[in-house]
């Protein structure tokens, strides 16, 4: 291209004597220094390339403001590409300059030059994205890293919530079916006693068989120290007849609710700051009030054992 390029212009100088072999000199310097340019540009647009596909490759699991870098990332590299066909352009230009005068020359030369800054500060632009994808990227290795830490605690806690409930139900073993039950849900573990295990009707006092099971659940709960015991008590909808200390089923079911925690309290390996008491009355049935079995059911203690979240919670914080 520079050949005919040069041989055009020395024509033209042979032929017209309008340009001087100087001029004729400098602009086949210009345009063997253009020529370099775009080279370079090329290589560099080569790498950048490659760079990119690296990034894209790297960012596929980033979460959706990732994506949107991603976006910007994309269309910067659209205008890229948009700026360095301008410059293509420019560039077949070239095989006409024997037609063109210097003024037109010097137009080209300095469009050629606005395209040069432009691709310059696109350069700057998707450098400036790429930083941005590396500190996302680091940050969110970091995070799945937390992530990671925090299923392994999650897993952990599960697994010993079952280890919980299996040794519960060992040690409660004598009391099936009679109204105790042991459940492992929502990764919390469920002592559930009947009433009529418990209680007589009307009563808060804790019968000899009912003693005998909440002294075990004590035992188990005096070797997880790192456990937090609700109690809490449950009537049916039937309205307390009794008179004295107790007002209504609210109040019979805490009452009931505050024996069991009082019975727990004798085994000293249990701490009491674990322990709660409450008294949920009839407002939350597990079966309905219209049958004498759903009744039955429904009057009962519930002994809720749920693991310490302090750490989790932490963790949660920091993500």
């Amino acid at each position: 291209m520079i050949k005919k390029i040069s041989a055009g212009l020395l024509a033209l100088t042979l032929t017209t004597g309008c340009v001087s072999k100087k001029v004729y000199n400098d602009l086949e310097d210009k345009y063997a220094g253009l020529k370099k340019e775009n080279r370079e540009m090329a290589d560099e647009n080569s790498a950048l390339s490659k760079q990119k596909n690296e990034l894209d490759l790297k960012a596929k699991d980033l979460e959706s403001q990732l994506e949107k870098l991603k976006a910007e990332r994309d269309k910067l590299a659209t205008e890229y590409t948009a700026t360095k066909n301008s410059l293509d352009n420019l560039k077949a230009s070239y095989n006409a300059l024997e037609k063109d005068s210097n003024a037109a020359l010097d137009a080209n030369v300095k469009k050629n030059r606005e395209l040069l800054a432009q691709l310059e500060a696109k350069e700057k632009a998707l450098a400036a994205e790429q930083e941005r994808l590396d500190k996302l990227k680091t940050e969110l290795q970091d995070r799945s890293h937390r992530v990671d830490e925090l299923e392994g605690m999650i897993n952990a806690q599960q697994q010993g919530m079952q280890a919980l409930k299996d040794k519960l139900s060992r040690a409660l073993n004598a009391f099936e079916g009679k109204g105790l039950t042991v459940e492992n849900k929502n990764g919390k573990v469920y002592v559930s006693m009947e009433n009529k295990l418990l209680f007589d009707s009307g009563s808060w006092v804790v019968g000899t068989e009912g003693r005998r099971a909440v002294v075990e659940v004590a035992k188990v709960l005096a070797e997880n120290p790192d456990i937090s015991v609700l109690i809490e008590g449950h009537t049916d909808n039937v309205p307390y007849n009794g008179s004295g200390q107790i007002n209504n089923n609210w109040d019979l079911s805490t009452k009931r609710a505050t024996a069991i925690v009082n019975i727990i309290r004798e085994n000293k390996g249990v701490d009491p700051k674990n322990l709660t008491a409450a008294g949920r009355g009839e407002f939350a049935p597990v079966a309905g009030n219209d049958t004498a079995e759903g009744r039955s059911k429904n009057r009962r203690i519930e002994i809720i054992l749920t693991p310490k979240l302090d750490e989790i919670s932490k963790l949660l914080n920091e993500l």
